[in-house]
């Protein structure tokens, strides 16, 4: 078993208080994230950090600039009390040729729909990706992402927190890996309530966040 999930393209760390819980992370880490950009009429926001290679995380969290419904942001920030680790991306050589092949094995991770956000810089980034409100409900079953033509977020010089390790529990492990053995990846599981963790390398040592 990997310690790091092949195709991983990124984790989600989604909390209520973007800004707290960016203060949080460089606090711990010695790291600060930067500013990704907004997610047009979905309320988000995102910070981001590289995890190593073309794999990073982002944090995201309510856009204080965008005003939307109750309950209309993405990654379900509005029910969040506090900052956790919901879900996470791989990033397939061929997304459409994954979501047939793991429709094939018994497995819909959901139709492919695109999407868009401006860096700081103003560059336009537009991918494509599995529509997350049909994917598995416990977050541990990834969503596929393309970048397309797009420069990848992790070519933009951003700080670096090399992955060390990701694992997560869960209730029922055997469907979870029959379901990322589809998607053609696998994560480090054990069983317990469904949650994530992930240890980043830092300047003050290694750094587990849930």
């Amino acid at each position: 078993m990997n310690a790091i999930p092949p195709l991983l393209d990124h984790l989600v760390l989604a909390t209520p208080d973007l800004a707290s819980t960016v203060a949080e992370f460089a606090g711990r880490t010695g790291v600060t994230p930067v500013v990704g950009g907004a997610h047009p009429d979905l309320g988000t926001r995102n910070y981001l950090v590289s995890l190593g290679g073309s794999s990073y995380l982002e944090i995201i969290g309510p856009d204080p600039e965008q005003s939307l419904p109750e309950g209309a942001h993405s990654f379900g920030v509005d029910g969040l009390t506090e900052a956790r680790t919901v879900t996470w991306a791989i990033s397939p050589p061929d997304l459409d040729a994954a979501v047939a092949a793991a429709r094939a094995q018994g497995y819909d991770p959901g139709t492919p729909h695109p999407m868009n956000r401006r860096r700081p810089d103003g560059t336009l980034l537009e991918w494509r990706l599995t529509d997350s409100d049909t994917a598995h409900p416990s977050g541990l079953v990834p969503f596929l992402i393309d970048w397309g033509a797009s420069p990848h977020p992790t070519t933009s010089g951003l700080p670096t927190t090399p992955l060390r390790e990701v694992s997560a529990t869960a209730p029922d492990t055997d469907e979870i890996r029959t379901l990322l053995t589809a998607l053609n990846t696998e994560l480090h599981l054990s069983e317990g309530p469904v949650g994530f963790t992930f240890t980043v390398e830092t300047p003050k040592g290694l750094v587990t966040f849930c």
